[in-house]
C-alpha cells in the first residue's frame, strides 16, 4: 500500500504535529509572510541558492512594504508609537527560519566563499502545496486523469508481461487501433479535442510539472541526507579503511540501486536526450499557442519549465558528486595517517635497537647475510640498447628582445565550466538569445581571462554559440590580484536551441 493510502493513526498525526516542519510553517505566527516570500524567490524563480546579501535585501523590501502598509492601516490605532508588525530584522528573520528547531531554510557555505547562502527545504514545497489545494477551482477536469489511470495500468500490466504470446497480441491490438485511426484520418474523420479537454489536460500537466519540479527539491534532501549519514561515521569511524570503504560504498550503491535513484537517473539519462529536448519544446510552444486555452490558465514559466527540470537535476547530480569528493579527502587523509603511522613504527624501532645495542643480549640475537635471498637469472637481464643521441641544431638562436617573468609558467589557473553553463541557461530563461556581455554585467567574472576563454569555448546541448565578426563589444574585468584589464572581442551571442 502507497504511503499517501495507508490509514493514519493517532499516534502518528500526532508525532507529526510536533515533528513536522511542513506543519509548523503552516500553524507559525508568520506564516503568509514566510510562504508568500520564500515561493517567490526560490519556487516562482526555482532558485537554489541565494547568498545572504542578496536573500536579506530582497526580505528587507518585503518587510518594509508590510510596514508601511500595517502603519497606513492602523494609524488611528496606535498604542506606545511602534506600529511595526514585523519589528526585527531581516537577517534575524532569516536565522530564525533556518534553525534546527524551524527549518524552513537551510543554511549553509558553498566552496569557495566564506558568505553563507540559504535554499528551501522540502518542508516550504509540501505547506505551498497545501496552501494551493486550498483555492477554489472554477474548474475542475477529470476526464485527463481517468485516462492517466488508465494508462498507467496499461503500462504496469503489459510492462510486467512475460508471455510472448501475451505481448504479441497486444502488440498486435495496438497496431490495429493505430490502422483503424489512420484510415479514419485520411477519410476526414477525427476526433478533436474541444476547449473543456484541453483545459483539463492543461491543468492536469500544470500540476504534474510543478509537482515534479518541488520534488527535485526533496530528492535532493535524501541524497544530503546520506551525505551527512557518510560524513558522520567517516569522522567517527576507528576500524579498519576496508570494512569503512565496503560500508560506504554499500550505502552509496544501495541509493543508486534503489527505487527512487532508479527513476531519478532514469529521469535524467531521458530529459538529457537531445531529441527529448526538442521534442518537449516543440510540444510546449504548441500548447501554449493553442486558442483554447485562455490567458489566465497559461503560465509562461511552464513554457520553458524543462529547462527548470534540467537545473533542479544537475543541482541535485552535484550532491552524488560531493559524496565522491569526500570519499576521496578521505583516503587522502587515511594514506597520510598510515605512512606517519608506518614512520612512527620504524623510529621506534631504531630507538629500541640503539638501546639494546650496548646490552649483552646474545640470546636474542642472530645474524643474517640479508633479509632475502637474492636471485637473479641470466634471462631476466635486459639486452643492451644503444642510446640514440639527440640533434640539437643551435643555428639561428636569438636572445629574446623582452623581458618575462618565468613564475607565470608556473601560475594555473582551473575554470569549471559548470557554472558558466548554468548561469547561461539561467539567461536563457526568459529570452531565445543573450549576449556575453550582458552575461558578464549580471555576473562578472572573477577568474580573469581563464574565465573568459572558458565562456568562449563552453559546448551544451541546450544552446549555441554564435560569433559575429562584424561587430565588437568590449570586456572590462578585474584580475584576481586586483589589476583592472579590457578586451575588445567580436559579439558573442547564445542561442537556445529549437531544433
Amino acid at each position: 500500500m502507497a504511503d499517501g493510502d495507508r490509514a493514519l493513526t493517532f499516534d502518528e498525526v500526532a508525532w507529526l504535529k510536533a515533528n513536522s516542519p511542513a506543519w509548523r510553517l503552516l500553524s507559525a505566527q508568520h506564516a503568509p509572510l514566510i510562504l508568500s516570500f520564500l515561493h517567490r524567490v526560490f519556487v516562482a524563480d526555482n532558485k537554489r541558492s541565494v547568498s545572504a546579501t542578496e536573500l536579506a535585501s530582497a526580505l528587507d523590501d518585503e518587510l518594509y512594504a508590510l510596514n508601511q502598509r500595517h502603519e497606513r492601516d492602523h494609524r488611528d490605532h496606535r498604542e506606545d508609537g511602534r506600529d511595526n508588525r514585523f519589528p526585527k530584522l531581516a537577517r534575524q528573520y532569516l536565522d530564525d527560519w533556518a534553525a534546527p528547531e524551524n527549518g524552513w531554510l537551510r543554511k549553509y557555505y558553498p566552496d569557495g566563499t566564506d558568505e553563507p547562502h540559504f535554499d528551501a527545504t522540502p518542508a516550504v514545497e509540501k505547506a505551498l502545496q497545501w496552501v494551493r489545494g486550498l483555492h477554489e477551482r472554477e474548474f475542475i477536469g477529470t476526464e485527463s486523469r481517468l485516462n492517466t489511470v488508465f494508462d498507467l495500468l496499461r503500462q504496469i500490466v503489459h510492462g510486467t508481461e512475460t508471455d510472448p504470446d501475451a505481448r504479441i497480441a497486444e502488440l498486435v491490438r495496438q497496431r490495429d487501433q493505430l490502422d483503424e485511426q489512420i484510415a479514419r484520418a485520411r477519410a476526414g474523420d477525427f476526433d478533436v479535442l474541444d476547449a473543456s479537454a484541453v483545459r483539463d489536460r492543461y491543468q492536469q500537466f500544470a500540476m504534474t510539472a510543478r509537482e515534479l519540479l518541488a520534488d527535485f527539491r526533496e530528492v535532493e534532501d535524501n541524497f544530503r541526507k546520506l551525505d551527512r549519514q557518510l560524513r558522520e561515521k567517516i569522522a567517527g569511524w576507528h576500524g579498519g579503511k576496508g570494512e569503512l570503504l565496503d560500508d560506504v560504498l554499500g550505502s552509496r550503491e544501495s541509493i543508486a540501486g534503489s527505487d527512487q535513484g532508479k527513476t531519478f537517473q532514469a529521469f535524467y539519462d531521458f530529459l538529457l536526450s537531445q531529441a527529448r529536448q526538442e521534442e518537449l519544446t516543440e510540444l510546449l510552444e504548441a500548447v501554449h499557442a493553442l486558442r483554447e486555452l485562455d490567458k489566465r490558465e497559461k503560465d509562461p514559466r511552464l513554457r520553458l519549465v524543462h529547462y527548470d527540470w534540467l537545473d533542479a537535476a544537475e543541482r541535485t547530480q552535484q550532491t552524488v558528486r560531493q559524496l565522491s569528493e569526500q570519499l576521496r579527502r578521505f583516503l587522502d587523509d587515511q594514506v597520510w595517517f598510515e605512512n606517519r603511522r608506518v614512520i612512527d613504527l620504524l623510529r621506534g624501532i631504531e630507538a629500541r635497537a640503539l638501546h639494546l645495542r650496548d646490552h649483552d643480549v646474545r640470546d636474542l640475537t642472530m645474524d643474517l647475510d640479508a633479509a632475502a635471498p637474492h636471485i637473479s637469472l641470466p634471462m631476466e637481464r635486459p639486452l643492451y640498447k644503444p642510446v640514440r643521441k639527440a640533434r640539437i641544431d643551435s643555428e639561428g638562436v636569438t636572445e629574446a628582445d623582452e623581458d618575462t617573468d618565468p613564475s607565470a609558467l608556473f601560475e594555473r589557473v582551473y575554470v569549471d565550466a559548470a557554472p558558466l553553463r548554468a548561469t547561461v541557461r539561467t539567461a536563457l530563461r526568459k529570452t531565445s538569445q543573450a549576449g556575453l556581455k550582458e552575461i558578464l554585467d549580471h555576473e562578472p567574472l572573477r577568474q580573469g581571462l581563464a574565465e573568459l576563454v572558458t565562456y568562449l569555448s563552453l559546448s551544451d546541448e541546450t544552446f549555441e554559440v554564435v560569433f559575429d565578426d562584424t561587430r565588437r563589444d568590449a570586456i572590462s574585468w578585474h584580475e584576481p590580484d586586483g589589476r583592472g584589464r579590457r578586451a575588445t572581442m567580436p559579439r558573442v551571442t547564445y542561442a537556445r536551441k529549437t531544433r
